[in-house]
């Protein structure tokens, strides 16, 4: 929330529940024509394609502003529409400005709701009025879906390699960078699989983050990655990995989600045989310990890779959500561990007898041995990379714990 006026731009979605009815609530950017607004007639298609999606709309208008020839004019264009419209007047704060409300009849619609969305006041009546005209069908939620969060730094073509997949315009696109305000949702069924796409903002420096908004938009975006099972990471490939982009990694890796790195605009690239080989190594080099991800080379404008991307990104979650028997850990882990013991510490020999995983979202192994605590972090990384070497691990982080017998 913001006092800032056209704060929202995409379409923002969320499941709520009123009087044992579920439904799916759209918030849109503000209507307007005339304004100085790059983003004004891509905000009026965004709020159409909601209208259209809608059963019951809910038009809110301002009281403290009065009756406006907006208003009326998109009045009108609510009536043409032949679906419920309930009148919103919000910012009845007051007895006094509750009065004031009844100026929105000259509008023709049967019923004016005063609300105060700052102290909740009016909005259970609008809500019983709202229930009443939805069916009772139960609203998806989405639980147990994969969830694929798109991160990457502004303008690297998150919101059109959406778009280019679900063949709509369900993200606003322009050339002008940080276009992308919420994070967009969208169910998708590819390869047999069903899953959640979400769109995000442009993750930036703190220091480059220069207003309320744009600091709203990466905490969303933020939220996104904490809420997915797998970042899809968008690179452009005329920049190259930048710091920024190893941030957003190491920080999908610090929260146990699978990574994949879909390199964009390939196709602005000068290529020679080997240019998709050497630059992987290139990238291995600045990510260090965080080379576990698959990389996938495409071009969103050119369509190119795309649904390779989504393929990869399904790979990663199942790789993530797999469970390996304690019986395949020991038979493969065991014998590496024999042929490279960890190091002994002041004389003390460390003896690491069975392994097993942990029941945790994010795959995690326990190693059980006499002397936990002499295991240092170049033995715990040993064997992890084994584990990668033994099982399909790829683009999975991994826990490794050391626990006394």
């Amino acid at each position: 929330m913001d006092n800032e006026s056209g704060v929202t731009r995409d379409r923002q979605y969320g499941v709520a529940e009123w009087n044992g009815k579920m439904f799916t609530a759209i918030d849109t950017g503000g209507y307007v024509t005339g304004s100085n607004d790059v983003f004004e007639g891509a905000i009026r298609e965004q709020v159409k394609i909601a209208l259209e999606e809608a059963s019951v709309i809910i038009f809110m208008v301002d009281t403290k502003a009065g009756l406006t020839g907006l208003d009326t004019d998109f009045g009108n264009i609510l009536r043409e529409l032949k679906k419920p419209v309930f009148i919103a007047a919000n910012k009845a704060d007051t007895t006094e400005l509750v009065h004031l409300t009844g100026e929105f009849y000259a509008m023709g619609f049967k019923e004016i709701f005063p609300i105060s969305s700052s102290n909740g006041s009016g909005t259970g009546e609008l809500l019983d009025a709202v229930a009443k005209e939805l069916d009772d069908e139960e609203v998806d939620r989405g639980e147990g879906i994969p969830r694929l969060a798109i991160l990457g730094r502004p303008n690297v073509g998150k919101s059109s390699f959406l778009n280019a997949l679900v063949g709509e315009d369900r993200s606003i696109v322009t050339d002008e960078a940080g276009t992308t305000r919420d994070a967009i949702n969208t169910r998708y069924t590819l390869f047999g699989k069903d899953f959640i796409l979400t769109d995000t903002a442009g993750l930036r420096k703190k220091t480059k983050v220069k207003d309320n908004l744009e600091f709203y938009s990466v905490l969303r975006s933020l939220q996104a990655l904490q809420d997915s099972d797998v970042c899809i990471i968008l690179v452009d490939a005329t920049r190259g990995l930048e710091s920024q982009d190893i941030n957003i990694i190491s920080l999908a890796d610090k929260y146990g989600k699978g990574i994949m790195l879909m390199v964009n605009k390939w196709d602005l690239v000068d290529k020679e045989t080997n240019t998709a080989a050497e630059l992987k190594k290139v990238y291995a080099e600045k990510l260090g310990l965080l080379n576990y991800m698959p990389i996938v080379f495409t071009s969103v404008t050119e369509k190119q890779r795309i649904f390779k991307a989504i393929e990869t990104a399904i790979e990663v979650n199942n790789n993530r959500s797999q469970k390996i028997s304690t019986s395949k850990l020991n038979a493969a882990m065991l014998p590496e561990i024999e042929n490279y013991p960890p190091p002994a510490i002041k004389g003390k020999y460390i003896k690491i007898k069975y392994v097993t995983q942990l029941p945790t979202v994010t795959p995690s192994f326990a190693f059980f041995c006499n002397l936990p605590q002499y295991v240092k972090s170049p033995y715990k990384r040993f064997l992890e990379n084994k584990l990668r070497d033994k099982f399909n691990l790829k683009g999975s982080p991994i826990r490794v714990y050391l626990r006394k017998k």
